[in-house]
């Protein structure tokens, strides 16, 4: 009964970051002003993205977006909800937020529950908690042409996903996955929003060119040579 529990839940987060990536992505595509289409791509690639990289790595059968028929209407629904909903560009900033926390730690848990479901131990689970949350909006991104938002440049964003999947694994591992689940998802959502509103982030690297002991030796200076005209050919003294 706990297994068939467990497994219900899981689905049910899944499904949950599905939608929430999948309405992220229209909120993206709104902000770029695409049509109707657009908004089917972006929602579909940030709802499923993450998922199916995540089953493909793990081997287990097909992606379950595939064979889920929940799955694809899920993230359709997500995406449609974005283009209907008219509200003001800062109220989609806040929600924005709100929905990238909520999915970000979804999709954390997720992850590394089903790495741990295989059998796999938790570096792995953690590592493939990471790439579920991430995985989509990093395609998203990449679409888009712009620097994919989990290798920085804005607030918390993969730390927070590390932090979730981190917190699932530790939970499964003392025997309390479901809490492990709810204390993964606030914690993640509190410290994604607080990061989001006071704009804490990974340092970056300092400005410096590494130099080498052969990067410090003198380089010999190139002096072209300098060339006379030809010589003529002998030609035995004859004029």
């Amino acid at each position: 009964m706990i297994v068939v529990r467990i497994e219900t839940v899981t689905t049910g987060l899944d499904l949950a970051g599905v939608f929430a990536n999948a309405l992220l992505g229209g909120a993206v595509a709104r902000r770029y002003g695409l049509d109707l289409f657009g908004f089917v791509v972006l929602g579909l690639v940030s709802g499923l993205g993450g998922g199916m990289i995540r089953d493909v790595l793990l081997q287990n059968g097909p992606p379950v977006a595939l064979t889920n028929s929940a799955y694809i209407p899920t993230a359709l629904c997500g995406a449609g909800l974005a283009f209907v909903l008219h509200i003001s560009e800062r109220d989609w900033d806040r929600v924005f937020t709100v929905l990238d926390a909520a999915a970000l730690s979804l999709w954390a848990t997720v992850g590394a529950q089903k790495a741990q479901a295989v059998g796999l131990g938790w570096l792995p689970a953690i590592l493939l908690g990471t790439i579920t949350a991430v995985g989509g909006g990093a395609c998203r991104d990449l679409l888009l042409q712009r620097i994919p938002a989990v290798l920085g440049g804005n607030a918390l964003y993969a730390t927070v996903a590390v932090l979730v999947a981190a917190i699932q694994v530790l939970g499964t591992e003392f025997g309390s996955p479901l809490t492990g689940t709810v204390l993964g998802i606030l914690a993640g959502a509190v410290l994604r929003v607080l990061a989001a509103w006071r704009g804490w982030n990974l340092p970056n690297a300092p400005d410096w060119q590494p130099r080498t002991f052969l990067g410090r030796l003198p380089r010999p200076v190139y002096r072209p040579r300098r060339r006379g005209p030809r010589p003529r050919p002998d030609d035995g003294g004859a004029r």
